[in-house]
């Protein structure tokens, strides 16, 4: 007899039509397959191929739309939501994946947020529900790219899986390097899977890469122009302040003179971060 499980992604062959629902086999146990978890319609006798998950009352149920994160593989995960639980991921089925909190950073404000990736594998419990697994370091070190020697100098993508108070350890979106930021090469810790863009400093021996978040210092754009960026960021990226602003406000507002202010909007505007219009200062 061939055991079928939750989490496994299977072929069966469509047995019978039942309504608004498909019942599937593999000449031992019967599927239910729900219309509205087919992409194509199926006729009888069709082989198609199906992930397994439990429902609520613990019995198994089929869907076509198959994960791309699977058991004792790994992939990115994109969050949909955070709460007290932990975080919710789209794997590619109709299906939510949970990240328990216990496996989130102590720190709840360094935890995932909507939009972001985590690195994980599938897991099952004993009752067949589905969870995340991160990715461990162990495991890291076997799936991880070595990098050339030409990397060094050259911006990389790449999301934080693992993160320790003496930096970030972060893998390439595209390429799977290693990458390691100190705590001095960052200006504040990243979320894990937060997607960051990282420089790239040093390259190892073992082709694994130590990075920075810090921007080459020929792109630091000074304190006041930092200050100003800060500022629109924490209001929604728009502020009714320019180079028409009182030296009163300005002073007022953000601890500098009215000179200070216009140079720094000169060097916002010459970086093409921002833009002013009818009054406003907004981020590009």
């Amino acid at each position: 007899m061939n055991e079928l499980k939750s989490g496994q992604t299977v072929s069966l062959t469509v047995l019978e039509e039942q309504g608004s629902r498909y019942i599937l086999t593999n000449g031992d146990v019967e599927i239910p397959l729900n219309s509205s978890e087919v992409t194509e319609p199926l006729s009888i006798g069709d082989l198609v191929e199906v992930f397994l998950f439990a429902d609520r009352r613990g019995d198994l149920q089929a869907t076509t739309a198959l994960p791309t994160v699977r058991q004792g593989e790994y992939g990115w995960a994109r969050v949909l939501k955070v709460t007290r639980e932990g975080a919710y991921t789209d794997i590619g089925t109709s299906r939510e994946v949970l990240v328990k909190a216990e496996d989130l950073p102590a720190l709840q404000e360094l935890w995932p947020q909507p939009g972001d990736h985590l690195y994980m594998t599938l897991r099952i419990d004993r009752n067949g529900d589905l969870f995340g697994r991160l990715v461990t370091e162990e495991k890291v070190n076997d799936l991880y790219e070595g990098a050339l020697e030409d990397m060094h100098n050259k911006n990389v993508m790449a999301r934080p899986y693992r993160l320790l108070p003496v930096g970030s350890f972060l893998l390439g979106i595209d390429t799977p390097y290693r990458i390691f930021v100190h705590h001095s090469e960052m200006k504040g810790e990243p979320r894990l899977g937060e997607e960051v863009g990282v420089r790239i400093i040093d390259v190892k021996e073992d082709g694994s890469l130590n990075g920075s978040l810090l921007p080459r210092k020929h792109e630091r754009l000074g304190e006041d122009a930092e200050k100003i960026i800060a500022y629109l960021e924490s209001v929604g990226g728009k502020m009714p302040f320019g180079d028409k602003s009182s030296p009163e406000e300005i002073q007022e507002m953000f601890g500098m003179s009215k000179g200070a202010f216009k140079r720094a909007l000169g060097t916002l505007m010459k970086a093409q971060k921002i833009k002013q219009q009818d009054g406003w200062t907004e981020i590009l």
